[in-house]
């Protein structure tokens, strides 16, 4: 989750690989265009914009940037005029989903980054060339232009790879001449114990701890209590490790997880489906807003360290929003001082256990 976003976003050139992308993507044909973006989808909206024809599909696995794609599409419209007439099917759709639209596409952009998840990055391909007309463009870019690794993902395609570099990028386009052989399978399933309890969580890639039971997670359902009948929410449930550790503690227990990604929710719903949770609820919210405000006994927490404590500004205010008067927060945390020192105004009763790799700070509203 992320802080919402202004109704007009200060504007911003694509990153390296959209632009790089965008350079060869112009000159292709396509009127159905399906596109990815790690910034505020520049391609796609590029695209739009200079073909009337054009039907394009910009999506996002964050609701958070697709808000701000959103925005900045708004922000640019009364400076646009088209050059021709748009025809009847000239639309552009900007989407938060789980995965890319099932349909049929003439051209699929998918830029990616050196930093970017593998997983996630193997997924997206697959999914776009799969959804390609026989004789469609998969156009992919990445942010180093002494790359290999994207370059060895396409041979598996079993197609002529044309490799366009330049001097920060390198773009690969493939022409869709047959169906996969195989279809990759990404999703994940694992099963841990909490409290002699054992739990099922479901995974896929783009979902915080992917295959694995993150540490911080672990700390923090171990150090909480949830007693019978209480409200719990978890800000920034992940597959929802920690949320369905916690309602199987006792009976009776509301639970409501929510995130930004489109995929940690979906996972943390199959995760209550195996859990056989029948009071679980998980909502897509890029703002932390949650049903009932004011309501929960029990805030947990794991937020990431980036972005210089402005996710975990969010979530705390999340948090507070969510609590009764009296409720508990629960965040886990290698960083505990900053909390120490942001929380007295607001909340109190604040305590910090240490741990061997984590802290887990505790306070009351």
């Amino acid at each position: 989750m992320n802080d919402t976003p202004n109704a007009t976003p200060p504007r911003l050139p694509a990153r390296i690989a959209e632009s790089a992308l965008l350079d060869v993507a112009k000159d292709l044909p396509g009127k159905r265009i399906l596109s990815t973006s790690m910034g505020r989808g520049q391609a796609a909206r590029t695209l739009y914009r200079e073909r009337s024809d054009a039907s394009v599909s910009l999506w996002y696995l964050d609701q958070f940037q697709q808000h701000l794609a959103i925005a900045d599409h708004h922000a640019d419209e009364p400076s646009w005029t088209p050059t021709t007439t748009p025809k009847a099917d000239h639309q552009l759709a900007i989407l938060c989903d789980t995965d890319l639209p099932n349909e049929e596409f003439d051209l699929a952009l998918i830029p990616c980054s050196i930093r970017g998840e593998a997983e996630l990055q193997r997924d997206l391909l697959q999914q776009a060339y799969s959804n390609l007309v026989m004789g469609g463009r998969l156009v992919t870019s990445v942010d180093n232009p002494n790359d290999t690794w994207l370059h060895d993902q396409l041979k598996a395609f079993g197609t002529k790879v044309t490799v366009i570099r330049s001097d920060a990028a390198v773009v690969y386009v493939l022409r869709k001449e047959g169906e996969l052989k195989r279809q990759r399978q990404f999703d994940c399933e694992f099963s841990f114990r909490s409290r002699g309890v054992s739990i099922t969580a479901t995974t896929r890639p783009g979902v915080f701890s992917h295959r694995r039971l993150d540490g911080g997670a672990k700390a923090l359902m171990e150090a909480v209590t949830i007693e019978a009948g209480e409200r719990v929410i978890d800000i920034g449930c992940g597959c929802g490790s920690v949320s369905l550790s916690l309602a199987k503690q006792a009976k009776g227990i509301h639970t409501l997880a929510i995130d930004s990604n489109a995929r940690a929710i979906q996972c943390t719903r199959r995760g209550a489906l195996k859990n056989e949770l029948n009071d679980f609820h998980a909502r897509l919210t890029c703002d932390g807003q949650c049903d009932a405000p004011g309501s929960y006994d029990v805030a947990v927490c794991n937020p990431p360290y980036y972005a210089n404590f402005r996710i975990a500004r969010l979530f705390v205010e999340a948090a507070k929003q969510a609590l009764r008067p009296g409720g508990r927060l629960f965040v886990v945390t290698k960083q505990a001082s900053w909390y120490e020192e942001n929380l007295v105004t607001q909340w109190h009763d604040i305590t910090v256990t240490p741990g061997k790799q984590y802290a887990i700070v505790e306070c009351w509203k």
